[in-house]
């Protein structure tokens, strides 16, 4: 009897455009590929490559715990895992980014005996430091889930750039919501406020999903964040608000060993 395995790949964010070749062809040569992408179009792409392609997105339900939703989504996976098939997960973007269930249901089949690993995709990260002209080694970059840096003390450097992603639910702790009111982005701005001033400067980022689409870049105040638009596609990105400090004492050290032909 064949023993069941499971890859979970990364589709990438623009269709068709960031997906590897290898990920590409464990699709193809998959038992069945489980699917959980931006849109329909991918999802009909995707069906071109296989003939048992299962989306999981029927299981998110407005006012359904997406925890409860997730683990249904691993538990259909490892279902056909144990059957003793060649399992393939094709999320959006890259599978371990921001995604419960790839890395659930990797651990979880390895425990159970079977073999299970993760391909690379090209992640919204990816697509932000291209559109946005940032290079994370320049200033340095902190990434946060919006929620979880409202739920929990942070440091934040304001000499390096912020990123907060997922902040269409930003204080969100029903995990049911698929955006929220204003008034929770006002507690975000609150927070925010207390390291950057409410005039600074943000922005608003979503990457093409498309190859004839352009990414969505806007420009606000970080006081106007509750008063506009959001997807869930959208990140926020803070810029440094205050320049880097030179560590005199580390420097003047190890200068001292260059000297000393260290």
């Amino acid at each position: 009897m064949q023993t069941g395995s499971l890859v979970c790949v990364g589709t990438g964010i623009t269709l068709g455009a960031h997906i590897s070749p290898l990920s590409r062809s464990y699709i193809e040569q998959a038992d069945v590929v489980f699917v959980l992408v931006a849109d329909g179009i991918t999802e009909k792409w995707i069906e071109q490559m296989n003939t048992d392609v299962r989306s999981l997105q029927p299981y998110y339900q407005e006012g359904k715990s997406r925890m409860i939703s997730y683990r249904e989504m691993v538990a259909a996976i490892l279902a056909e895992v144990t059957a003793g098939k060649k399992v393939v997960g094709a999320f959006y973007g890259h599978p371990g980014v921001f995604a419960w269930v790839p890395h659930s249901s990797i651990k979880q089949a390895r425990e159970l005996g079977h073999n299970a690993h993760m391909e690379p995709g090209i992640s919204a990260e990816d697509c932000l430091y291209a559109d946005l002209g940032i290079d994370p080694g320049a200033y340095g970059c902190q990434h946060y889930e919006t929620s979880k840096f409202m739920f929990y003390n942070r440091a934040v450097d304001t000499g390096a750039y912020l990123i907060l992603w997922q902040v269409v639910v930003a204080g969100d702790r029903t995990l049911e919501k698929f955006s929220v009111s204003k008034a929770y982005l006002d507690i975000l701005i609150e927070l925010l406020s207390e390291f950057y001033s409410v005039e600074h400067e943000v922005i608003l980022y979503e990457a093409a999903t498309l190859s004839i689409q352009k990414p969505k870049i806007r420009f606000v105040k970080l006081k106007e964040l509750s008063t506009v638009e959001l997807d869930m596609k959208t990140t926020l990105v803070i810029p440094p608000s205050t320049k880097l400090e030179r560590n005199t004492s580390i420097i003047r050290r190890l200068e001292e060993l260059t000297l000393a032909g260290e």
